[in-house]
This record gives structure tokens, sequence and C-alpha cells, in this order.
């Protein structure tokens, strides 16, 4: 019996690529500033949290079915319980199409969650009776499901005032690249 002489083959060690940011496209981070798409990819996930959680939220506080710019509609038309313009409403949550609003209107007022009216020629929304008790009924879960969660991991609530301040101050920046994209 011979015996096998040569040695035996190893693999080559495998090394596992560098963990860096984590971002939804390697080709938009190869950029001067590749954090900027590492918070692109944190907010995408953030805003499609937020959107689910809303819509879940609102259907335990007692209305299914209502979409993510109805309820934010909603609960802006009941803040301060006064009256709002479509122009109000569309300026402040940053809307560019007011025919979006428009129709999200038509189905909070078919619900009577809102009450259309009349200023001058401008058409204005309020909050109904029914409109303002669902808002509490959402307040209330809200409390309960996720202000308690997020108060029970620690976040401190500075860090999290920072980060809305950040978020508005590149909200600014992403409106102005937008005006210049347009102007191309």
């Amino acid at each position: 019996m011979t015996r096998d002489t040569t040695p035996p083959v190893t693999a080559p060690p495998v090394t596992a690529p560098p963990v860096g940011p984590v971002v939804s496209s390697a080709h938009l981070a190869a950029s001067d500033l590749p954090e900027l798409s590492e918070m692109e990819f944190a907010l995408t996930m953030a805003n499609h949290a937020f959107q689910r959680w809303m819509g879940r939220c609102m259907a335990a506080a007692g209305a299914p079915g209502m979409a993510p710019l109805e309820i934010l509609i909603l609960h802006l038309v009941h803040h301060r319980e006064r009256p709002k313009t479509l122009a109000d409403i569309c300026l402040v949550l940053n809307v560019e199409d007011t025919h979006l609003v428009n129709y999200a209107l038509r189905k909070l007022d078919e619900r009577g969650l809102v009450a259309i009216g009349r200023k001058g020629k401008e058409k204005t929304v309020a909050i109904s009776p029914e409109g303002a008790a669902l808002c509490a009924r959402y307040g209330e879960v809200r409390e309960a499901l996720l202000v308690r969660g997020v108060k029970a991991v620690g976040i401190d609530p500075a860090e999290i005032s920072r980060l809305a301040a950040l978020l508005r101050a590149l909200s600014g920046s992403y409106d102005q690249a937008a005006r210049a994209a347009a102007a191309l």
C-alpha cells in the first residue's frame, strides 16, 4: 500500500466583507457624503414603520382602513381646534399635490370626522365631535403602546428633539435640491 504524501488542500481563509454603514444603494453612498445615504436608508425604514404604525394605531382606535395621509390630516385639523384651509394643510404637511389632500379630506368628510365649510372663497376644514373623539382614542392607544415602549428603551427625550430639528433642517436641503432639479 502506497502512502499519499501530498499535503491536504486547504481552503483559503474566508474573510467577511467589511461592515460599514447600512445603505440601500452603494452607488449613492459612493459620494463625498456617504453618511447621507445611510440617513436616507434609515429615513426610508422609519417612514414605512411610521406609516404602518399610524394605520394600525388608528385601526386599534376604532377606524380601520384609513390611509396615512388621512390620519396626518385628521390630527392636523384637530390641532388647536381651529379650522384649517387647504393651503394651511398643504403647507404644514409639506404636500405639493393639493389633489391628494382634497381626496383625503373628502374621505374624512364621508366618515363624519371633519366638517367642510367656507371662509369667503376658501374651503375650510374643522374637526367634528366624532373626529375629536377618534383623535383622543388614537392618543390613548399611542400612549399605551408607543410612548411607553420608547420610554422603556431609555432614549433621551432631548436626543429625540435634536433628531427632529436635524430632520427639519435636512428637509429644507431636500426641498432646495428638488427646486434646483426641477429647473434643470
